[in-house]
C-alpha cells in the first residue's frame, strides 16, 4: 500500500499546517519523514483511519493506552455518561474514588492511589516522594531505562551513547548541572555492579527507579528480587515504573507477573483505556507525606494539578478494569503478541536475516542484531538501527501503522484477520530489506 503525497489532499495541506503551526510539525518527538503525510480521523478497533480514508493495523495504539482497541463500546459509554454529568471538579468525584478503590484491590504493592494526568508527572512524583519520605537527595536510575520527561528521567536513557557508570549523560538541553549531580546511573540486568552503586552511596540515596520490564529487555532470573533485597537492606524504596507493564502484562502488572513487590508504583497508559490520567501507588505510610494536612512540615511532598482525579477519565479507567478482568484477557494478549514475535521471527530465519522480536507477548521491539542475549541497553544499541527503521518504513507502506524501529503494542482488538496480514507484510517487508 503506497502513502507517498498526492497533490492538493486534504491529509497534506493539513500536514502541511502542522508543519507551520506546530513546534517541530508534531506533537512530541515522534515524527515520519516527508513521504508520510498522515493525519488521522478516527480508530475503530485494531484499525486507525486517516483524514483521506487510509486505513492501517495500528501496533502504535497511542503509544500503549488503547489496550482494548480504538472507541470499546464500554469506554465510550461510559464517558459520554460522565461527560453528561461533569467533566472536571477539581476535587473528589465517584469515579475517581472508585477507581482508586479498585487499584488498591489489583495491585499487590498499593495501599493508598494519587492521581495526576500523565506517566511523567508520575514518575517526577514518586521520585518526590521517596526524597521527602527517607530524607536523602539522590535517585538511581539504569541506563536506557525511560521514565518519562522531566529532568531526573532524562538522564542515559535515549541519547544512545554509553554511559559510565554511575555518572550520567543528560540526554536534553537545559537540564541544571544540580539534577545531574542527583541522579546515578547503573546497568539493567547487573546485579553485581548496581549492589557496589548502591552500597558506595546508601547513605545518600532515595530510591531505586526501574521499569521491570526495561523497554523490552526482560529482567534476568533473580535480578529484580536481588533489588529488593538490597534496598529493602539499605532502608532505600524501590519503584517500578508501570506505566507501560501496569495492567498489560497481567491485571496486577508486572508486580504479579514478575512475583516482586516494590514500595511505590506508577501506572498510565493502558489505566484509562486511551484518556489522559496516571497515577502514583504504594504503602499508605509513605504515600502519607503527600498529605495535604502536613503542609508546614519539613517532610510534606507537595503534589497538585488542576485536573488531577478527572471523572471523564476515571469513568475510562473503570470501564477498562471492569473489561481487563474478563476470563481469557491476558492468555489472549500474550497469546496475540507471541505468535507475532514467533511469526517474525521465523520469516527472518527462512530469509536469513539476524533479526530478534524482544519483550513479552503485550509489548515487543523487533531489533536486527546477530548478538544471542540482548540483556543491557548496550546490547540494544549494538543492534542495526537504520534497518530496524527502515523496516517499520516499509510495514508503514504496507498498511501497519507502528512506530519505526520501536515497540508493538497489542491489544484485545487484533484479530485473526489481522494476525495474519501482519505477518504476510512483514514477510513482503523483510524482504524488501534483503
Amino acid at each position: 500500500m503506497s502513502i507517498a503525497k498526492t497533490a492538493h489532499s486534504s491529509q497534506e495541506a493539513l500536514w502541511e499546517k502542522a508543519n507551520r503551526y506546530l513546534a517541530g510539525g508534531t506533537l512530541g518527538t515522534f515524527f515520519l519523514p516527508p513521504a508520510f503525510t498522515l493525519v488521522f480521523k478516527r480508530g475503530q478497533g485494531s484499525h486507525i483511519e486517516t483524514v483521506d480514508g487510509q486505513t492501517y493495523i495500528d501496533y502504535v495504539m497511542g503509544s500503549g493506552p488503547l489496550i482494548l482497541g480504538h472507541a470499546h463500546p464500554a469506554v465510550v459509554e461510559a464517558v459520554q455518561r460522565q461527560a453528561s454529568l461533569g467533566s472536571t471538579f477539581y476535587y473528589l468525584n465517584e469515579p475517581v474514588i472508585l477507581l482508586a478503590e479498585e487499584m488498591v484491590k489489583a495491585i499487590p504493592c498499593a495501599e493508598t492511589v494519587k492521581f495526576v494526568s500523565t506517566g511523567t508527572e508520575a514518575t517526577f512524583h514518586a521520585l518526590r516522594i521517596a526524597r521527602a519520605y527517607t530524607g536523602r537527595p539522590k535517585i538511581l536510575k539504569f541506563e536506557g531505562g525511560y521514565h518519562g520527561v522531566h529532568d531526573y528521567s532524562l538522564m542515559s536513557a535515549v541519547s544512545g551513547r554509553v554511559t559510565t557508570y554511575p555518572t550520567p549523560i543528560p540526554d536534553s538541553a537545559g537540564i541544571p548541572p544540580g539534577v545531574v549531580e542527583s541522579v546515578l546511573i547503573a546497568p539493567f540486568n547487573d546485579l553485581e555492579t548496581t549492589t557496589a552503586i548502591i552500597e558506595a552511596h546508601q547513605q545518600e540515596l532515595a530510591a531505586v527507579i526501574l521499569e521491570p520490564l526495561q523497554r523490552v529487555l526482560k529482567p534476568q532470573p533473580q535480578f529484580l528480587q536481588g533489588l529488593r533485597e538490597i534496598t529493602r537492606d539499605k532502608g532505600i524504596l524501590l519503584i517500578f515504573d508501570e506505566v507501560v507493564t501496569g495492567f498489560r502484562l497481567a491485571y496486577g502488572g508486572a508486580q504479579e507477573y514478575y512475583g516482586v513487590v516494590p514500595d511505590l508504583a506508577t501506572y498510565g497508559k493502558a489505566l484509562t483505556g486511551g484518556y489522559p490520567m496516571a497515577a502514583i501507588a504504594g504503602k499508605q505510610e509513605i504515600m502519607a507525606v503527600t498529605d495535604p494536612r502536613k503542609k508546614g512540615k519539613p517532610d510534606y511532598a507537595y503534589l497538585s494539578g488542576t485536573l488531577n482525579g478527572n471523572p471523564l477519565a476515571a469513568a475510562a479507567g473503570l470501564a477498562t478494569l471492569e473489561q481487563l478482568r474478563q476470563e481469557g484477557t491476558y492468555s489472549r494478549l500474550h497469546s496475540v503478541g507471541n505468535r507475532l514475535q514467533r511469526g517474525i521471527e521465523e520469516i527472518a530465519r527462512s530469509l536469513h536475516l539476524p533479526l530478534k522480536a524482544l519483550g513479552e507477548g503485550p509489548v515487543f521491539q523487533v531489533l536486527f542484531t546477530e548478538q544471542e542475549r540482548i540483556e543491557r541497553y548496550q546490547d540494544v544499541l549494538a543492534a542495526d538501527a537504520d534497518k530496524g527503521y527502515r523496516f517499520g518504513l516499509e510495514l508503514l507502506r504496507r498498511g501497519l501503522y507502528v512506530t519505526p524501529g520501536q515497540k508493538f503494542y497489542v491489544s484485545l482488538a487484533h484479530s485473526e484477520a489481522d494476525i495474519a496480514k501482519t505477518l504476510e507484510a512483514a514477510e513482503e517487508a523483510l524482504k524488501a530489506l534483503r
